[in-house]
């Protein structure tokens, strides 16, 4: 079968009657559909625990989205043997048979695109472009990760050595445990769990509890898709108990972790400590947090450079790794600056995602907008001047506004720890020396920004920012599969590139072959 050469999936314009109105019908058809169970699945077995919990729509803080079962330590190690179980017969199957099912999961998907940007809508409140986004991105995982399996399952060039046939290939690493984040809760979702399978390996799929219900559908895409029982068995349930148990596994090959800092250092000591009748070291694919900043320039178009600020700063409420929640400035065009972010924050629309008029949605849970409003008070407390937004909303889910600090210190606590919402502090720099000083004083580096028009500047940028995605003169967020490959430094994680030509690499090991020529 001829395979095409792969280019990013587009854009649903939502600016279009017909496309609207298609949204529209998906989500009001999965309306009818909320509070419905689901199950764990071990093995292609639909098992159901005796505990539950709830997934629910944070703009609407009551409403049930799905219940889900509580697995425990038991069901985990269930789910690892059947996992065990498949890898045996699935690290066999040809790259090219393992491509062909994600190259029809992703037919799947885009023939269920407007369910999928539905529940994402209502259970984890995106926007309606955000969600789309997200869909797009796992269809071009699926694409992408298909296509880079075809690339490692061929002839791989090695140097001849006379009377000697030599060849080098691929093989699976062997049963892994995939924890996926909310915030991308498709798009990551399926790479990271997508990776690990095309490469043979079989896994248990742990989804975040805030985001159950879009890792159900991703999981129904893969088993239509054809992927054989045990090798993604999905299994919901608290991070302690399920997670731990999986991640010290002593059959547990590797683990690909999203999600924040502390976690990720929790489970890299886990991980670490090799486990009675283990006989590996256990990878660790980890993509963690980031304090990521925009530098604006005194040359720059400053309101080019607001408009990408904003969007990087308040796109899904703040709630990505790679969002800008820190902009530093020039001091020349500093009270100019400040004053056009305010302007573009309060016309900023804050709502409920289901109306597409909605530009800012609600934070994804209680615990997380209890958190964001201590950071914005302390802030305050700290020397910051609101000069947008800094109030909650007036809805009964978890809404909280734009909100811009200005006069914010270098090492103020809202200039240094991950705040994950909607809030962005503004940092004065003297000069450009004294901005890339600041852009790069957080234990962090994964994305940032530089709008400029010094050409020796964006050199420099290059040389000097230390982050793992640098754009220059635009927004730090939307990387594109194939085009951004995206993973960062320092306490960002292991820099693991997704969407990028080494990214199957994490999943893989080298096996090289010499055989002896006779004559």
């Amino acid at each position: 079968m001829s395979i095409l050469k792969f280019k990013n999936e587009p854009l649903v314009d939502f600016s279009k009657p017909a496309l609207r109105k298609r949204q529209e019908l998906a989500i009001a058809v999965l309306r009818e559909s909320l509070g419905r169970e689901y199950p764990i699945v071990i093995g292609g077995e639909r098992v159901i625990a005796s505990q539950k919990f709830s997934s629910f729509n944070p703009a609407r803080s009551v409403e049930v989205v799905g219940v889900f079962q509580k697995g425990d330590a038991a069901i985990a190690g269930k789910a690892m043997s059947a996992a065990l179980s498949a890898f045996d017969s699935w690290k066999h199957v040809p790259p090219a048979s393992r491509a062909a099912c994600l190259f029809k999961a992703a037919t799947l998907m885009r023939k269920r695109r407007w369910e999928l940007n539905a529940v994402m809508i209502l259970e984890v409140g995106k926007p309606w472009p955000e969600a789309d986004a997200d869909t797009a991105e796992a269809i071009d995982f699926l694409e992408y990760y298909g296509r880079e399996m075809l690339r490692y399952g061929a002839d791989q060039p090695v140097v001849k050595n006379p009377g000697e046939k030599g060849k080098l290939v691929y093989v699976p690493l062997g049963v892994g445990v995939v924890i996926p984040p909310w915030n991308f809760p498709l798009a990551i979702l399926a790479g990271m769990t997508s990776a690990a399978v095309v490469s043979g390996n079989a896994v248990v799929l742990k989804p975040s509890s805030d985001s159950p219900l879009i890792g159900w559908k991703f999981f129904e895409i893969m088993e239509q898709s054809g992927l054989p029982p045990g090798v993604i068995n999905f299994v919901t349930g608290p991070g302690g108990e399920v997670g731990d148990t999986l991640v010290m596994h002593p059959k547990t090959r590797f683990v690909s972790f999203t999600g924040s800092k502390e976690v990720g250092i929790h489970i890299y000591e886990v991980a670490a400590k090799v486990q009675p009748g283990q006989i590996w070291l256990k990878r660790v694919v980890a993509e963690m947090g980031g304090k990521d900043s925009i530098i604006v320039d005194a040359g720059a178009d400053l309101e080019d450079a607001a408009k990408g600020v904003i969007a990087s700063a308040f796109g899904f409420s703040g709630q990505k790794c790679s969002a800008c929640s820190r902009v530093i400035v020039h001091d020349r065009v500093y009270e100019k600056f400040v004053g056009i972010l305010a302007r573009l924050a309060g016309a900023l629309t804050l709502g409920d995602p289901a109306d597409p008029a909605t530009a800012v949605g609600p934070v994804v849970n209680r615990g997380s907008y209890s958190s964001i409003m201590t950071y914005i008070q302390k802030g305050v407390r700290d020397g910051g001047r609101i000069v947008a937004g800094g109030a909650p909303g007036s809805s009964d889910g978890y809404f909280i506004q734009p909100t811009v600090i200005a006069d914010v210190t270098p090492d103020a606590t809202i200039a240094q720890e991950e705040i994950f919402g909607p809030v962005l502090a503004v940092i004065r720099a003297g000069d450009f020396d004294k901005a890339l000083s600041i852009a790069n004083n957080t234990v962090f580096g994964l994305t940032g920004a530089v709008y400029t028009r010094n050409s020796m500047h964006r050199k420099r940028a290059e040389r000097e920012f230390y982050v793992g995605n640098l754009y220059l003169n635009r927004k730090c967020t939307g990387a594109l599969v194939g085009v951004h490959p995206f993973g960062g430094f320092n306490m960002s994680g292991t820099d693991s590139k997704a969407g990028g030509r080494d990214y199957l690499l994490l999943f893989l090991q080298g096996k090289s072959i010499a055989e002896k020529v006779t004559r």
